[in-house]
């Protein structure tokens, strides 16, 4: 038998295909992986997805929050990670997620650093230089994506999870910062109309723009030279960690099992295509144009499925 011929089976099983291909990259890939990981891992991204929300939503309405409300919400915040580890305490949703990373022997620390990058979006409006967003990222991108690497590269015997044998932060880092970048990119549009500003300072000076700016272009439907050199400039950054993103992809491939080999496999070739679709001299940048259908999306999960050979 084919060795992707199960593969192919287990990404076409579910009844309303198109739908699947809405969701993140990252949910997409994990439908290759056994259910148990699988929903170890919705249980997690879920998590991770309110915290990030309980900022974003109030961002998105142009809202800015207060000294109070600075407070406030950080201390909800820590308390949320508090409870982290104080196993008898909080909600079913709590529980459940304690389960989680009990039984699927994952580290903390992901969330305290999201959790890091969740009170510094709190307390501040953009990024002053690219080093900050960089650092930004360690919770924001890094963070979920370590999960995704850590249940990538558990051992299983019997009913008993071991840890990976390979630093999943390490592994993680540069495949999360190539596929933040291109989200970036890809959701210029959307974020720039929700509020919503990823662009650091110190770039966007150099291109002449300033938040502002940059905002009011794209709500007009401007593209003009400014925003398509920045767009140059993010693309060769996105192009820096692709290449390392591959690298890493390729050094880590040999301690997974071939499902978990392809799932990485299908995250790095599904942000290649969005990656691919962005160009800088001829684009609109708009959210329709940089994003795949779901046929273009099938098709590249076929592409990667049919081309795949486990290590």
């Amino acid at each position: 038998m084919n060795q992707t011929e199960n593969y192919q089976d287990l990404v076409i099983v579910d009844s309303d295909f198109e739908s699947i291909l809405t969701n993140p990259i990252l949910d997409i890939a994990a439908r290759f992986w056994d259910e148990d990981r699988y929903q170890a891992f919705k249980v997690c991204y879920k998590s991770m997805r309110e915290i990030d929300d309980l900022v974003d939503d109030r961002k998105v309405d142009g809202q800015t929050f207060s000294p109070a409300e600075q407070i406030s919400y950080t201390k909800d915040i820590n308390e949320l990670i508090g409870g982290l580890v104080k196993t008898e305490s909080g909600g079913r949703t709590l529980r459940m997620l304690l389960e989680v990373i009990q039984r699927f022997k994952i580290p903390l620390w992901p969330w305290q650093r999201l959790a890091q990058a969740m009170i510094y979006d709190i307390k501040n409006d953009g990024f002053d230089s690219f080093m900050t967003f960089r650092r930004y990222t360690e919770g924001a991108a890094i963070s979920p994506a370590s999960i995704f690497m850590h249940l990538c590269g558990i051992s299983k015997s019997g009913n008993e999870f071991s840890p990976p044998k390979f630093d999943i932060c390490k592994a993680a880092r540069p495949l999360a910062i190539f596929s933040y970048l291109v989200h970036i990119m890809r959701d210029y549009q959307k974020d720039q109309t929700r509020n919503l500003n990823y662009f650091p300072d110190d770039i966007l000076k150099r291109h002449k723009l300033s938040p502002n700016e940059i905002q009011s272009l794209c709500k007009g439907g401007i593209v003009d030279d400014r925003v398509r050199s920045l767009f140059t400039e993010y693309k060769r950054l996105a192009d820096y960690y692709r290449k390392r993103a591959l690298i890493s992809v390729n050094n880590t491939i040999p301690f997974l099992k071939p499902k978990y080999q392809l799932s990485l496999k299908l995250i790095y070739s599904l942000y290649l295509q969005i990656f691919d679709k962005i160009d800088c001299e001829n684009s609109s940048f708009s959210t329709a144009e940089l994003n795949p259908t779901p046929a273009e999306v099938q098709q590249q999960i076929d592409f990667t499925v049919k081309h795949f050979k486990a290590v």
